[in-house]
């Protein structure tokens, strides 16, 4: 049974479409019901996110609970520490 994760602020995904296809970003912010704000850190830093359509991403199972916190109680987060975040995420998939 295939399990459908909710898109939240803090929630790791991975692009499904576009040019970086592949790539995991965290969730920054929701934009409407259809975007979403994502930034990996590298490409893609906190100051500037990617607006994404929900539909072109894949939601997994983790969330980044210190970051969700943080972001949702409007904290400065830094671009590496989404890539440490990220990197950790990465090395658990393999």
């Amino acid at each position: 049974m295939k399990r459908e994760f909710k898109v939240e602020t803090g929630r790791v995904v991975r692009s499904k479409a576009g040019r970086d296809e592949g790539k995991y970003f965290v969730v920054i912010a929701l934009d409407g019901d259809e975007f979403a704000l994502v930034a990996d850190g590298d490409l893609r830093g906190v100051e500037k996110p990617k607006r994404k359509r929900l539909k072109h991403l894949f939601v997994t199972e983790e969330t980044i609970s210190g970051l969700q916190s943080r972001l949702e109680a409007g904290e400065a987060v830094e671009n590496h520490e989404l890539r440490k975040w990220l990197a950790a995420y990465r090395q658990k998939e393999e």
